[in-house]
């Protein structure tokens, strides 16, 4: 089956995906990471020459060049620091802080995909109430609302912790870092929006898939739903890739982050646990937490599209059904086989809740991460007698 049978003109009613997930794109669009534009018919598009886009550049512009200023600073910090293996944890954990700026750029180039899966999704909307006879009702604009106004709220109380826990509270260099980590939290709700409209579509199919089968007998209504499905099956793995370099790049930033924050933690077992391993712990936790939802959530999406749904029609008695629904029912299957529905990261990797055990695997098998591993605990063992950074004055602690 095609799915390309049948794209209906966008109407401006048919977008409750859209609407339901609106507060998360507005942050995101003030924040300057999504600059797409909603036409009047109810078509989302990209365009290099949009008022969205000129914003979205003045505010990377503008945040770039006041993040540079406190990154020199933080360089120099460095290159004069002597200490503790914490000292020299906390130091680079501010630098690499610095790294969601990325975020911003990788956004702007994926932009075009997101707006395309919008496009999708009112598509889908369209043919699902001529499908189903109703409208797609997924009730998560509340979610979206408390995730939009909370979440900005959390990230900024989190990174003011950090820096009076662990350096002197200046809130000229907190406000930059507070919009770094709103971005990245954002995105991570981004992701769980996108991930919990798949489940909740999925959920609402199968319902109303399996109560269709108990009114009609035609082979025409399970053709329907299986057409429903196969487009839904593509959204799922649309969302993966429409977003894959930002993903990644946060993927792999949150386990650099929960790398820097659990060894300066661990370099202080010895020792006892300071107000300084506070802000440590809080960057760490909060890291987790954001990796374990964005790979549970994808897990959970493609669980509910698949799995969830095969179970559904693998309980269905085909005993009362003519030939043709019966063979329809089988062509259904077989579909839900051959149409994966993981959410892939562009062919990087499958996100699901085995990501954290395939990491740790394939890094504890890793030779050259032995080697890290052994130098960080030479490191963290000899830096209790001594400075670990050369010289044998001390100078003064850069963050008290």
């Amino acid at each position: 089956i095609s799915l390309n049978t049948f794209v209906p003109p966008f109407r401006c009613s048919q977008k409750m995906v859209y609407e339901s997930s609106k507060p998360i794109y507005m942050v995101l669009r003030a924040l300057g990471v999504m600059p797409y534009t909603r036409l009047a018919k109810g078509e989302s598009v990209f365009a290099l020459s949009s008022p969205a886009m000129f914003y979205c550049v003045a505010f990377f512009i503008l945040l770039t060049i006041y993040l540079l200023f406190i990154a020199l600073s933080r360089i120099e910090i460095v290159r004069t620091l002597e200490g503790r293996f914490e000292e020299a944890v906390i130091a680079y954990l501010f630098i690499v802080n610095i790294l969601p700026i990325l975020i911003i750029p990788l956004m702007w180039y994926e932009t075009r995909k997101v707006a395309s899966i919008m496009n999708g999704w009112a598509d889908f909307e369209i043919v699902y109430r001529k499908t189903a006879g109703r409208e797609l009702e997924l009730r998560l604009r509340t979610k979206a609302m408390l995730i939009a106004v909370l979440l900005p709220i959390l990230c900024s109380l989190s990174v003011a912790i950090t820096h009076v826990t662990m350096v002197d509270f200046r809130l000229l260099q907190v406000i930059p870092y507070c919009i770094l980590d709103t971005i990245t939290y954002m995105m991570g709700g981004y992701w769980y929006m996108a991930c919990e409209t798949l489940s909740t579509t999925a959920k609402i199919l199968a319902d109303d898939f399996q109560k269709a089968l108990r009114h009609v007998g035609p082979a025409a209504k399970v053709s329907e739903y299986r057409s429903l499905w196969l487009r839904l099956s593509k959204l799922s793995r649309d969302t993966g890739f429409a977003t894959c370099y930002t993903f990644t790049f946060i993927c792999l930033y949150l386990f650099f982050i929960i790398t820097l924050s659990i060894y300066g933690l661990m370099s202080q077992i010895s020792d006892g646990f300071g107000v300084k391993d506070i802000g440590l712990a809080v960057t760490a936790f909060c890291s987790v937490g954001l990796l374990f939802y964005i790979c549970d959530e994808a897990h959970y999406a493609s669980f509910n599209v698949r799995t969830n749904f095969q179970k559904k029609l693998l309980m269905v008695e085909l005993s009362w059904m003519n030939t043709d629904a019966q063979t329809e029912i089988n062509m259904f299957l077989r579909a839900t086989e051959m149409n994966p529905s993981s959410i892939n990261l562009g062919g990087f990797f499958d996100v699901n809740r085995t990501l954290f055990k395939s990491v740790s695997v394939s890094a504890t098998q890793d030779q050259s991460f032995k080697k890290i591993f052994l130098i960080v605990i030479f490191v963290t063992a000899t830096s209790n007698d001594g400075n670990i950074f050369g010289g044998a004055a001390a100078v003064p602690n850069q963050y008290s």
